[in-house]
């Protein structure tokens, strides 16, 4: 009875709606396994041309549909980011998106303070203006931004901290009113988000150094900048003596890094008029070819 029934219903003829489910389907995984080898293909291209012809991206800036942020967003953004009032129409306009899409994927936490619009589009802003040159923006390293109204005490350190990147718990810790201290005087070389934003770029570009391009750029222009001080003695010792980078900047690696962006950031004229080499260097670093810099 059972295999009687089994041989009419393979005899029955297949509906219609299911043929055109499989036909969809079967297109879809198609579609999909092209475009995976298109991007193989243009992501070998651009690795290539990026190491061995010119530290530049083939393009940047494309987007779908691009998000717009709140009339206060904006103005919030005019009134903290200088950066963003250089660029053009269409910078701006992408220049909101991204800071758009760092709001939506990021966790705000306040701890003894209210987290409040302000705070969230001038980090979010800090974030895209340190990532704007690259398309890859969206940094995995910080999933969450804390705030204390001011200085906090580390668990991790035993000590008050102003700012803090914790890898592990993928976040970054601020005392607001440093934040804002930063952006209050823009060309005295200290920015309390820019510094801790670096950190964290810093370790996400380095896992990514393989596979994208934007991390390719950032992590081997370091590379030749600190060959350079290493194989130019006089210019070591002309920065040192300068004192135009602060005496933190010599702690290890990650904190030159982080303060001769700070300072790329906060004076570019300046860099460029005194260290025109290691200015060249953080520009292609960073990969601004925008206003200003």
């Amino acid at each position: 009875m059972l295999f009687n029934t089994i041989i009419l219903y393979l005899q029955e003829e297949v509906p219609q709606a299911f043929v055109i489910a499989v036909a969809i389907i079967k297109y879809f995984l198609i579609l999909c396994l092209v475009a995976l080898v298109v991007y193989k293909v243009f992501n070998f291209f651009e690795m290539a041309y990026v190491e061995y012809i010119n530290k530049r991206l083939f393009f940047n800036h494309k987007y779908i549909k691009k998000r717009q942020l709140s009339n206060a967003q904006k103005l919030i953004l005019k009134q903290h980011i200088n950066f963003y009032n250089a660029l053009s129409l269409r910078h701006k306009s992408a220049f909101e998106h991204r800071v758009f899409q760092i709001i939506k994927s990021t966790e705000f936490i306040g701890k003894e303070i209210v987290v409040t619009e302000k705070m969230k589009t001038i980090i979010a802003g800090t974030l895209v203006k340190l990532t704007f040159g690259f398309r890859d923006y969206k940094i995995d390293t910080v999933e969450r931004i804390i705030f204390y109204p001011e200085e906090f005490y580390s668990t991790t350190n035993k000590t008050y901290h102003k700012g803090e990147f914790n890898l592990g718990y993928r976040a970054l810790v601020f005392s607001w009113k440093h934040v804002l201290h930063g952006y209050k005087i823009s060309n005295d070389n200290l920015n309390l988000a820019v510094h801790e934003f670096i950190h964290a770029i810093h370790f996400y570009y380095m896992s990514k150094r393989k596979v994208s391009t934007s991390s390719a750029i950032f992590i081997d222009s370091f590379q030749e900048l600190t060959q350079e001080l290493d194989n130019d003695e006089q210019l070591k010792q002309k920065l040192v003596a300068s004192r135009y980078l602060r005496e933190y900047a010599y702690t290890n690696q990650f904190e030159f890094l982080a303060v001769i962006i700070e300072t790329f950031i906060e004076t570019p004229k300046e860099f460029k008029a005194q260290f025109p080499k290691l200015y060249g260097k953080v520009k292609t670093m960073l990969s601004f070819n925008f206003a200003g810099y």
